[in-house]
């Protein structure tokens, strides 16, 4: 791989490891620190590697260099050195010497400690997810802004304001202990789960950093399975719902990124190793009684891997749902469960159950409605997608809306 190549590779895997393990060391109130002396040292490889060349093995050299920058900080800053230093050196026993960790157990489990602090319950969701991306996913500024469809000042403040509330509450990069590691984990999955979300249903037209965001959900959530304590059937179930939502991924998107619906993808794409790691961790996640909504959508997502466009799918597709509204109504799911209404039972019962919904200001709403309407009332069907035109927000939406009007006329 050549040096212009590598180093954002690099930046993207390595400057998370370095930043989470200087975090752990100084504290999260002096998560800045880290990530300037990370940033520093991309910069430093950047300039020297173009005129000296690659170093034999680049991962281990920025770590060294990592390191010597985290000491020279120590040495030279004479308020940090009084307020931290002290505590960091009764941490390691009162040695000379502070040791910078960055074997790879110990990057794994500063991730996984970080992950905890920042889906602290007293930071808002969208700031826990935005945290992620950027210390733990080592996401940039613009990259960020481009995931939430904002602009890289309005991520500053809010990324600003979780870092002042971790600060304020003391969060510390720790596990939590093992009364209280239930409660926290459902706010990481959550966490983890609007990520994966933010890459696979969000209406950029960018599919690689789309793919990058379900990519890095899945990683963070394989590490909660590797770890004894957190490696529970809910936190199984969920990396199954990843993995058979990834799967389709390649079939979702065609070359001018626009959106094929499922009925229209070209299941020769669906990736069936991912397939078969969902069947995999969906058989996880049967141990123990209880059924989280992670179940429900797992099971959701597998009979959508299912190629046969038979009866039973759209039947089992359909209870499914009915399960997953009693756990947690939301009005999205229900507007799913119509068109599973509609395959199982027909479009007349679907368009009662639909129009009840009355979403009045959601495009996909009225392309649910347009696709029910079609070869039923197509005069209907086409005020629908008209509707459903005005309210979308993507272009890639748009286009396939005024696709699916140019057929109907």
């Amino acid at each position: 791989m050549e040096e212009q190549e590598l180093i954002p590779h690099l930046f993207r895997t390595e400057y998370r490891k370095i930043t989470v393990v200087l975090c752990k060391l100084f504290g999260i109130e002096n998560i800045e620190i880290a990530e300037d002396i990370a940033s520093d040292t991309f910069l430093l490889a950047s300039e020297l590697w173009g005129l000296k060349g690659l170093p034999q093995n680049p991962a281990a050299w920025l770590y060294t260099v990592a390191k010597n920058k985290a000491r020279d900080y120590l040495r030279r800053n004479n308020n940090f050195n009084q307020k931290i230093v002290e505590q960091i050196k009764l941490a390691y026993s009162g040695t000379e010497e502070i040791e910078i960790d960055l074997s790879d157990r110990n990057i794994v489990d500063s991730q996984l400690q970080m992950l905890f602090a920042v889906c602290h319950p007293a930071i808002p969701a969208e700031a826990q997810v935005a945290l992620s991306l950027r210390i733990l996913c080592g996401f940039g500024i613009n990259e960020i802004a481009d995931a939430f469809l904002t602009n890289k000042e309005t991520i500053n403040k809010r990324l600003f304001r979780a870092k002042e509330k971790l600060r304020i509450e003391k969060v510390k990069i720790e596990f939590p202990g093992e009364a209280e590691i239930s409660r926290r984990l459902e706010t990481v999955l959550t966490t983890l789960y609007l990520l994966f979300n933010e890459g696979y249903y969000s209406s950029n037209q960018d599919v690689t950093l789309r793919q990058d965001l379900c990519l890095e959900a899945m990683r963070l959530t394989h590490l909660l399975i590797e770890n004894k304590s957190t490696n529970l059937p809910f936190v199984n179930a969920l990396l199954s719902l990843m993995c058979f939502h990834a799967s389709r991924f390649e079939a979702r998107v065609n070359n001018n990124g626009e959106t094929i619906l499922y009925q229209d993808q070209d299941t020769g794409l669906w990736n069936q190793e991912l397939i078969h790691k969902g069947e995999h961790f969906l058989n996880q996640a049967s141990q123990g009684n209880a059924i989280s909504k992670y179940h429900i959508e797992a099971g959701i997502a597998y009979w959508h891997t299912i190629k046969a466009d038979t009866n039973e799918k759209w039947e089992s597709i359909l209870q499914l749902y009915n399960q997953l509204l009693l756990i947690e109504y939301s009005q999205i799911a229900a507007l799913n469960r119509t068109y599973a209404l509609a395959k199982a039972n027909g479009k007349a019962e679907a368009i009662i159950e639909a129009e009840k919904l009355n979403l009045n200001n959601n495009h996909l709403y009225y392309s649910l409605l347009g696709e029910l309407y079609t070869e039923v009332d197509n005069s209907k069907a086409i005020a629908c997608f008209e509707t459903a035109f005005t309210l979308a927000k993507s272009t890639a939406d748009k286009v396939l809306i005024t696709k699916k009007i140019q057929r109907l006329q």
